[in-house]
């Protein structure tokens, strides 16, 4: 007998609802780990009808862990034990009213030993939440601040590739390491147009060639 998905077994946890057992379909498919963590909680929330509250809990709790250092200690420290992570966990979903499909994620996450990724979740979160909406979230990161002419030029390359009804979410990063070029993020797609990425190519041909 085929082994039941970790994933699903987590939806069926986080959901207290018996009405289906089944994932309810992403509107994107993120297909990785985070991804796959924050694909079972748009099930639960979606069944729950608290997705917007969901959303906001995750955002807040974001917040909460880059401003409070002793909450941040505890939690990512491989050395507190996992019952006193989830015991700050339910304390601040308790103080914050959050909805329990939140304490339940964070705890699980807790429990895998997988809290460092809880920012990759929530990003995958709200990935999907704004595939929800109708929008296509894209982030593009230069080496160098882009221009108002640049910036014009590669929106007008990215809503090419929108569906009708389809809105760009878009926001720019900069990051000297990747020398020029840039990357770019689309929903589920990843491009590497960086010359740092080129350079580590052409560098790993000479060296097998040599």
């Amino acid at each position: 007998m085929a082994a039941t998905s970790p994933f699903l077994i987590l939806a069926r946890q986080l959901s207290t609802s018996s009405a289906s057992r089944q994932l309810v379909k992403a509107p994107i498919q993120i297909f990785t780990l985070e991804g796959r963590y924050a694909t079972a909680l748009y099930s639960a929330a979606t069944k729950q009808k608290v997705l917007p509250q969901v959303e906001k809990d995750l955002k807040e709790f974001r917040i909460l862990l880059k401003s409070d250092k002793p909450l941040r200690d505890i939690l990512m420290s491989p050395l507190t034990p996992k019952d006193l992570k989830k015991e700050a966990i339910n304390f601040v979903i308790s103080k914050k009213k959050n909805s329990p499909l939140t304490g339940n994620l964070l705890c699980a996450l807790a429990e895998n030993g997988r809290l460092a990724k809880v920012n990759g979740v929530v990003d995958a979160f709200e990935t999907i939440m704004a595939a929800e909406r109708g929008e296509v979230v894209c982030e593009v990161t230069t080496a160098k601040a882009l221009d108002a002419a640049g910036l014009k030029e590669i929106e007008g390359a990215l809503r090419a590739f929108l569906k009708k009804g389809e809105t760009l979410n878009l926001t720019t990063k900069i990051d000297p390491s990747i020398i020029g070029g840039m990357l770019v993020s689309i929903a589920d797609k990843y491009v590497d147009m960086s010359i740092a990425s080129k350079i580590s190519k052409y560098t790993k041909v000479i060296q097998e060639a040599v």
